[in-house]
């Protein structure tokens, strides 16, 4: 029963979304379009600048994280937070996203989507009666309603949640992410229609030629993938740093040079394709009416739009750019191929498909739902033996080219440790974790035994037990009542021994320590000069092993 209503609220809340996104940009970009020249360039000048900086203030000023995708802000509360999100994400992300994205910004509205409709969920679970700490399956179930909304493909969103977010096909959520899913799509049936995302025509099979490119059009799309999250986490990075820019004005400047991009495409093309989602270029050049020079130039200037608007902290995510790379991908790589070799419509058709299958895959690192996502938004079987091979190629790629994809990347650049944010999979790995992945490295520490300055550290400091500090080496420990006794029987308090180790000890060997400690805290110490680099507690012991049995959801 809560399910269902975790996919009521959150897939209407999407559609709503999906709904008011379009509005905008048809208001906007769609109308501006059939003026002059100079009247689309002056008005989207406007309308692009306008909302980024709108969005940008509203990021700036009540919520810094709902920038970007909200995939990863997702993963991180799933694990590190037990599915819990703040409803303040949830409503900046909305209007955020609206305006940015309606306001042809290059940047997508799925990850938005499954951000929004995943803190609805938890939310909704808080008002229920779930705890905070048990929130993780109406996150994940309102993940897979986000993606099952905004794409409409129910089974694709399953198997996101899983590959991704949970990182698990035999998780024991299947079941109510399955059917928070269908029940994403029956609202968007309802609603919007059961139309896939792209509509194609008459297809019919591929020849052999089609199958023999294959490999290259998802070598190209892959790489086009790689380069795009290489050149956008460099961007974000830097962007991060320049404390001299207003936070709330580095979306306007991401989205006016994409602007200047996507304007100077148009009047040489005539074509909108590097504003916003896209999809109207991309839904021609499946249809078999976009040239491949056309496609080549689009490809480009999406890929540089996308960056500059994502780098800069745009609201928005990167699942249709990544479609869009790979699609335009595959139409230049057929394009040019058929200057030597006979190519049929489906042979454009087939590597255009795998060409976005791919691009996703190699980002996301997601091969199943790369293959899914592509298949439901097409409705078309005869495309997925292409797809397969696309998918072994790109992932192939992916792991020669990144260490990780590129929601993993996003969370370490944001400061987090991956083997921390995501537990192991069972007890007997988690063991085999080094202890600093437990560790606290900012520990409170004692250094002056002077009864008046204890007096004052007690005051400001709740904890049961402090290392003591002299000559900056770890001296003992001390408990709080030994130190309150200690100065009320005018004496020096007594120190007990203390327990080391070194970083990369295992947690196995960690707990035998721990044991063995007096006051049940081991230190880790620098095992060159051994310095104090941070302490675990019995409670960070526990705590773990709490989160790493509760992984397997």
């Amino acid at each position: 029963m809560q399910t269902c209503i975790y996919g009521i609220v959150a897939g209407l809340a999407v559609v709503a979304f999906q709904i008011l996104i379009n509005l905008l940009y048809k208001a906007t970009f769609v109308r501006l379009a059939a003026e002059s020249r100079l009247a689309f360039s002056i008005g989207s000048f406007v309308v692009m600048t306008g909302t980024a900086l709108l969005s940008g203030y509203l990021l700036n000023s009540f919520c810094k994280e709902a920038s970007g995708s909200g995939i990863p802000q997702v993963k991180e509360a799933f694990w590190k937070d037990f599915g819990f999100i703040p409803f303040r994400a949830v409503w900046v992300r909305f209007i955020g996203g609206v305006l940015a994205i309606g306001g042809g910004s290059s940047l997508g509205r799925e990850g938005p989507s499954v951000h929004v409709a995943s803190g609805l969920a938890s939310g909704l679970a808080g008002l229920t009666g779930e705890a905070k700490q048990s929130r993780r399956r109406a996150a994940a179930s309102g993940a897979a309603i986000g993606l099952a909304a905004a794409f409409n493909t129910p089974i694709a969103a399953v198997t996101f949640v899983l590959e991704e977010i949970i990182q698990d096909l035999n998780s024991n959520l299947l079941g109510s992410v399955l059917l928070a899913s269908v029940i994403g799509a029956l609202l968007v049936h309802g609603i919007v229609g059961s139309q896939p995302a792209f509509a194609i025509h008459n297809i019919t099979a591929p020849t052999w030629r089609a199958y023999l490119l294959t490999p290259a059009a998802a070598a190209l799309a892959s790489f086009m993938g790689v380069l795009f999250q290489r050149m956008a986490l460099d961007l974000r990075g830097r962007q991060k740093e320049a404390a001299k820019i207003p936070g709330w004005l580095k979306p306007a400047i991401g989205a006016t040079l994409a602007w200047g991009i996507g304007t100077a495409v148009f009047l040489l093309t005539g074509h909108l394709g590097v504003f916003s989602l896209g999809y109207g270029d991309l839904t021609a050049g499946l249809n078999h009416q976009l040239a491949w020079q056309i496609a080549g130039t689009l490809l480009v200037a999406k890929l540089l739009a996308t960056v500059l608007c994502y780098g800069f902290g745009g609201c928005g995510g990167i699942f249709s750019p990544t479609l869009f790379f790979g699609g335009m991908s595959g139409l230049l790589l057929a394009g040019v191929c058929g200057l030597f070799m006979p190519m049929t419509p489906e042979d454009s058709l087939t590597l255009a498909v795998v060409g976005m299958s791919a691009c996703l895959g190699a980002v996301v690192r997601a091969p199943v739902t790369g293959i899914f996502i592509v298949f439901e938004m097409t409705h078309e079987f005869a495309l997925v033996p292409a797809l397969m091979i696309g998918a072994l190629v790109s992932q192939a790629m992916a792991r020669r080219m990144t260490r990780e994809n590129f929601y993993d990347a996003l969370l370490e650049q944001d400061g987090h440790k991956l083997e921390k944010l995501l537990p192991p999979r069972d007890l007997q790995s988690w063991q085999k974790l080094p202890v600093s992945t437990i560790a606290n490295f900012q520990p409170v520490v004692l250094e002056d035994l002077e009864p008046a300055r204890v007096e004052q550290f007690l005051a400001k400091n709740a904890f049961a037990c402090f290392p003591v500090m002299k000559d900056g080496r770890p001296a003992g420990l001390v408990t709080r009542a030994e130190l309150v006794e200690a100065i009320a029987e005018k004496r020096p308090p007594r120190l007990a021994p203390i327990v080391k180790c070194e970083p990369r000890q295992t947690i196995r060997q960690l707990q035998t320590l721990l044991i063995e400690s007096p006051a049940g805290i081991v230190l880790v110490c620098d095992p060159s000069d051994g310095k104090l680099l941070g302490l675990v507690t019995m409670h960070d012991l526990l705590r773990s092993q709490i989160n790493a049995a509760q992984s397997d959801v």
